[in-house]
């Protein structure tokens, strides 16, 4: 009697079940699993500097110390610069309740001129209030404190894989005669990792600087700080802009007026219409490796997994999810080519047909 194989449909169910299952066990373990993962990627974003040391052949302890203090003064700044600007921000916001009641009492007068209820003008500031777009920012600058609060655990982390990172390279490298599929489906993660922070952080640091500069013509309270919210928005995919641009919209709304809210809408359009649309894709590339489907499935799933945290995370946690699940398979040509929307380099079929049709002495055999 034949054995017979496993339906396909029960595969794709077992594996979504066990997929399920793995995420909610990640999310439980949230408070432990994004600090170490924020510090994977941190590790790898200053490898460079490592290879680099490496190749003048400085001592271990430099090519360990130097790039574990890199990460550890900008962990620090940040920490300073988001902790602080978050402070004026609270202390700020109370200040501007008579504003806000000023604009309410404006917009109804020009919906009562133009034939509006009060009822639908109500329902749309309730759904539009500034101060609950602007408390979006302090909840994601919040969850970010709380995620840098627990230093100690990520610096530890660091050191612990700065440690590691010249042995796990050496390590690596001796797998490839044991396991090259998987070696250099790693080696592609960080690559591409690596190179997607790098990129993206050069291009948020201009648009940050030019952001501020902006809001700084324009008199917007508090242009650090939303400097620092686009810097880390532009890791968020697909609704980073979004993110970065509402809140000081808003702040501009009540600080300033319709007329300086439109000016930062235009100017932050402009930015970042010219820096991520023409120049960031000559650098970036293909290098991320994911379409825009997955990607905008990725930022919902590692959210939901990780919160805030797990948004500025989505790509790097794609890209080893990819790694250790489809690359290292030499059998999922067809995976990767659904989870980068490209197709695959060749098709077998359609050669056959050509060899078929283009000799004669196939239709006699």
């Amino acid at each position: 009697m034949r054995d017979q194989s496993v339906p396909r449909a029960v595969i794709i169910l077992v594996g979504l079940a066990a997929g399920v299952i793995v995420l909610f066990g990640i999310r439980e373990v949230a408070s432990i699993a994004g600090p170490v993962v924020l510090a994977l990627v941190l590790v790898i974003a200053v490898s460079p500097v490592r290879n680099w040391l490496a190749r003048r052949h400085a001592p271990i302890w430099l090519q360990v110390a130097l790039p574990f203090l890199i990460v550890v003064l900008v962990l620090l700044a940040m920490v300073g610069i988001i902790t602080i600007s978050a402070t004026q921000l609270a202390s700020l916001l109370p200040t501007y309740t008579d504003q806000f009641q000023e604009l309410v009492a404006d917009a109804q007068r020009w919906a009562a001129a133009h034939g509006l209820s009060n009822d639908v003008l109500s329902r749309g500031l309730q759904a539009f209030d500034p101060g609950r777009v602007l408390g979006l920012a302090q909840i994601l600058l919040g969850s970010l404190i709380g995620v840098l609060s627990a230093l100690f655990l990520i610096v530890v982390l660091l050191l612990a894989m700065s440690l590691d990172a010249p042995v796990t390279s050496k390590v690596l490298t001796a797998g490839e005669g044991y396991r090259p599929h998987v070696v250099t489906a790693l080696a592609t993660f960080a690559h591409k990792t690596r190179r997607y922070l790098i990129v993206s952080t050069v291009f948020g640091l201009i648009n940050a600087i030019l952001d501020m500069i902006a809001l700084s013509l324009l008199d917007v309270p508090l242009p650090l700080l939303w400097g620092v919210l686009a810097l880390i928005a532009n890791y968020i995919p697909n609704i980073g802009f979004v993110i970065g641009l509402l809140p000081p919209a808003m702040l501009a709304l009540l600080d300033g007026g319709v007329r300086t809210m439109l000016l930062v809408i235009a100017a932050y359009c402009v930015i970042n219409v010219v820096t991520q649309s023409f120049i960031l894709p000559k650098f970036l590339g293909d290098a991320v490796g994911l379409s825009t489907t997955m990607t905008f499935i990725s930022l919902i799933v590692w959210t939901f997994v990780l919160g805030p945290l797990g948004a500025i995370l989505a790509i790097p946690l794609s890209l080893l999810t990819r790694a250790l699940l489809i690359d290292s398979d030499p059998s999922a040509k067809w995976a990767q080519a659904l989870v980068s929307g490209k197709r695959p380099a060749g098709r077998p079929g359609q050669r056959r047909v050509r060899r078929v049709r283009g000799g004669g002495s196939s239709g006699r055999r």
